[in-house]
């Protein structure tokens, strides 16, 4: 292992993360919970800082950063929603979004080949908001320090901005995949 490796293994102990962060919230060790969830951004902010400040990029790198942070973010939504801290119609549309943009990427790169994939502002606005209602919903249920009408705020913006950035991704997707096969055609 080189210090080149570094990003790709901060990536692999985030993933390792994920399974203490879903016991400690289902178990209600909300502190615990938060820290770890605290933790885990902070490390994500480390390894990306280190890919591009050093040039340490990888095509692992590509695809583990990533899949972590969606890891996190749909394991911290399943708990959630099964802990009734946010209800289980966002939970089930931020999972169709995710759902719906890798089947989407898959038919893409499957039917037309390279796919070079950029997060979208809308997108980039929404995993802000589903990080800021984790961590709102953890504070406030888990350890009463926020008012709860905060997480009632943020569950209306990250449903919106879900909707928004899911639909803003399949129109983008599907203009692309029909100039595409119009270029293709006899």
């Amino acid at each position: 292992m080189t210090r080149r490796d570094l990003p790709n293994l901060i990536t692999a102990l985030r993933i390792l993360l994920v399974a203490p962060f879903a016991w400690a919230l289902l178990n209600g060790v909300y502190g615990f919970a938060l820290f770890l969830f605290a933790l885990a951004g902070a490390s994500d902010g480390l390894d990306g800082y280190l890919a591009r400040h050093y040039g340490w990029h990888s095509a692992l790198g590509a695809v583990l950063d990533p899949l972590a942070d969606k890891l996190l973010l749909v394991t911290a939504y399943l708990a959630l929603g099964a802990l009734t801290f946010v209800p289980v119609t966002l939970v089930v549309a931020v999972l169709a979004r995710d759902v719906i943009i890798v089947a989407g990427a898959g038919a893409y790169r499957l039917w037309f080949g390279h796919l070079e994939v950029a997060p979208s502002l809308i997108s980039k606005l929404n995993t802000a908001l589903q990080v800021a209602l984790a961590v709102v919903a953890i504070a406030s249920y888990g350890l009463d320090w926020l008012p709860a009408w905060s997480a009632d705020v943020l569950v209306a913006a990250v449903f919106a901005s879900t909707l928004l950035s899911g639909a803003h991704y399949v129109v983008i997707w599907s203009v692309r995949a029909w100039r595409e096969s119009g270029r293709k055609a006899p």
